[in-house]
């Protein structure tokens, strides 16, 4: 919004028209790149490995980048890896890299670098357990090539941008072991009604993206075929992975859940306030003329999180607006409501990111996130309360407070149409409603500091909204202005360390100020193994308080912290188990290593000893409560193993006699020979009633 000149309403609202979607604007052209295309295989050889490595090059030379091929695994050195941006595994098969070369591409991506992974790179090094990551899921099977629909979720990416939202092609269509919907964004699956030998039901991931220690990684399940790589579909598909891996388009990868589409096609619920109107094609909405808002009148929201993909024709200007009460006229939302501007050309207080006219977006996080003009953005708007934090393209870039008293971030959401001249678009609204913030609890992402000496935010896959506070060294700090601290008890963080650990000190007033908690970090394990960590607190000031957190340790790279609480009640689902003799569940040494031994020692209130309810699974250390090997035999271990969602790790709790069941055994979590002392293993054994070695108490 540049100026929003008062319209004259007539007796009705503009209707939103439908007509033929227009040509997609072109975008700029990419700054010059490297790709490394890596085609070595130690199993089946697909016979697509030439003409695709082609159609990588032919992209390339049309698209601002250079193609190296090569199947010499001798080129994963760490000096050599260095001159690309992206490295493509293309139709690799088996164990294809020796530890040294393995270690070479690790760093590679903690460089932040990116990959792509076409087909059957899902079948490749099963036993290197960061690559499985880093690709989202390995193969399991496939049924006969034949033709299916490809269900696209997300047309804000580079790589499914261009695509329809259903996609019909032939392919060798894979199964995967797991399903990589939880640790990484899915762009699109698979309609397992439209072909025959589909094995993973209604939600059949086939291509997606993730942020992963500290690089970019996009996988793509199509590939199989010489055919595919003359289809101009699959070839755009394959650049825009290309693109995002390579850094240069950027898109949220964040794994995303839990919402619920209010434009995906259909308008129903949708009104139009003032002159213009938008127009609907290809669940595309397009402005025309204006300056009016089209806005959801069917529900009015108050804690929430709302996305939404949009893209600009050149220098045009357009908007989100949120939280204004009903009405026809577009002011009532100017007046009374915030605007989430889009327009990357104004001033601070009013380019994109920027609360309009009220609160600036970080302007080099901004930059550092945005794609240009003719390229598709992702936004989040997370309303908590009345703060309201914008995400663009997965990053946070402005974290905005209503302080005043004649607005409210509570209400209805629209969008502008602003002008003519102005042409935005707009896809997949979705929107997931929140509980309404706590009360009590006061939870702070730590990347979101008011001051800060030595951290910075670094974006990682699994962190609460992407990205936790990093670079964490001996002596820095993070300052948090006005916080509700008021009546809290404990301090709660939510680390990830693959390093020697450190402290928390939490203080108030200043970084010499009184220190109301001190926290241990360990070694969680690794860089994408998360923990909690808690302390009791004492000398809490009542009300609001600044808050400075200062790190202490020995070495550099000590932890990184993704958010903190103060903790003011119980948090339900989250603390000791009890059983025999009154003594907690704990893992061993308060090791991480999968595998780890269960045990029953004296309650202490560590880490090893927080268990975490989510869903049917115990979670301690980032890890699972684990039935070794999924036995069912009586005595099979107990362990702490990496969540793997299989039924070894499922677990319901029998209110009527306290015990603690594996479904898949129906066998119960027992303390070995009914025996209190300290360190004594728990193990799987069959139920008896009464037993009181098999009574537990949760969180």
């Amino acid at each position: 919004m540049r100026t929003f000149l008062k319209p004259v309403l007539g007796a009705a609202a503009a209707a939103l028209t439908v007509v033929a979607m227009t040509a997609c604007p072109a975008a700029a052209a990419d700054a010059p790149y490297d790709v490394l295309v890596f085609s070595k295989t130690a199993g089946f050889r697909h016979d697509s490995i030439a003409v695709g490595t082609q159609a990588i090059r032919d992209l390339g030379a049309a698209n601002s980048f250079t193609v190296t091929a090569t199947e010499d695994a001798n080129a994963f050195t760490t000096a050599n890896l260095a001159q690309y941006e992206a490295v493509v595994f293309l139709n690799t098969t088996g164990d294809v890299l020796n530890d040294t070369q393995q270690a070479a591409f690790e760093s590679y991506i903690r460089s932040g670098r990116g990959y792509v992974g076409v087909h059957a790179a899902a079948d490749t090094e099963y036993g290197w357990a960061w690559y499985g990551n880093l690709v989202g899921a390995w193969f399991a099977s496939h049924p006969a090539i034949q033709q299916a629909n490809v269900k696209v979720e997300d047309r804000g990416h580079a790589a499914t941008g261009h695509l329809p939202q259903t996609w019909t092609r032939t392919d060798e269509w894979y199964n995967y072991q797991t399903n990589a919907r939880s640790t990484a964004h899915v762009l699109a699956t698979l309609d397992e009604s439209s072909y025959t030998g589909g094995g993973m039901g209604a939600d059949h991931p086939h291509a997606w993206c993730k942020a992963f220690d500290g690089g970019r990684s996009f996988y793509t399940g199509g590939g199989h075929t010489q055919a595919s790589y003359s289809e101009a579909n699959f070839r755009n598909h394959l650049l825009g992975g290309i693109r995002y891996a390579a850094g240069r388009s950027k898109a949220d990868c964040r794994p995303e859940t839990g919402y619920t589409a209010i434009y995906n096609g259909s308008t129903t619920g949708w009104s139009q306030a003032g002159p213009g109107s938008l127009t609907n094609s290809d669940a595309t909405l397009t402005t025309v003329g204006g300056m009016g808002l089209y806005w959801y009148s069917a529900k009015q929201y108050t804690s929430y999180s709302l996305k939404l993909d949009w893209r600009l024709t050149g220098d045009s200007n357009s908007g989100v607006f949120i939280g204004f009460p009903a009405s026809t006229d577009p002011w009532s939302a100017v007046n009374n409501g915030y605007e989430i501007q889009i327009d990357a050309t104004d001033a601070a207080d009013r380019t994109t990111g920027a609360v309009y006219t009220f609160q600036s977006a970080n302007i080099a996080a901004r930059d550092a996130a945005l794609n240009a003009a003719g390229e598709w953005n992702t936004y989040e708007l997370l309303v908590e309360g009345e703060r309201l934090r914008i995400y663009l393209n997965g990053s946070l870039i402005n974290d905005f407070t209503n302080t005043n008293p004649a607005r409210d971030l509570a209400g209805y959401i629209g969008i502008q149409n602003h002008g003519a001249g102005d042409t935005a678009a707009f896809r997949n609204i979705r929107i997931k409603e929140l509980s309404a913030p706590p009360t009590g609890d006061v939870t702070v992402q730590a990347e979101s500091f008011s001051t800060q000496s030595g951290v910075q935010a670094f974006t990682k896959a699994g962190a609460n909204n992407g990205q936790t506070l990093g670079y964490i060294e001996p002596g820095d700090w993070a300052s948090y202005s006005n916080v509700n601290v008021g009546g809290a008890t404990t301090f709660r963080a939510r680390v990830v360390s693959g390093g020697a650990g450190g402290g928390i000190q939490v203080r108030t007033g200043s970084t010499t100020g009184p220190i109301l908690g001190t926290v241990a970090v360990p070694n969680t394990g690794g860089w994408s193994t998360f923990a909690n960590v808690q302390t009791t607190l004492t000398g809490v000031p009542s009300g609001n308080a600044n808050v400075f957190l200062t790190f202490t340790g020995t070495g550099t790279g000590l932890f990184d912290v993704d958010d903190f609480t103060f903790v003011k009640t119980a948090t339900p689902g989250v603390g000791p188990i009890k059983g025999l003799g009154g003594k907690c569940l704990d893992v061993r040494s308060s090791g991480t290593a999968d595998g780890t031994q269960i045990q029953i020692y004296t309650c202490n209130n560590s880490t090893a000893q927080t268990w975490t309810r989510n869903g049917q699974t115990l979670r301690a250390l980032g890890k699972c409560l684990d039935v070794s090997g999924g036995g069912s035999a009586n005595g099979t271990k107990i362990q702490l193993w990496t969540c793997n969602g299989s039924g070894a790790q499922n677990w319901t709790y029998q209110t009527s006699d306290q015990t603690l069941r594996n479904p898949q055994s129906g066998k119960c979590l027992d303390v070995s020979g009914n025996n209190s002392a300290d360190s004594t293993v728990v193990h799987l054994w069959q139920c008896i009633a009464g037993a009181a070695n098999q009574k537990w108490t949760l969180p």
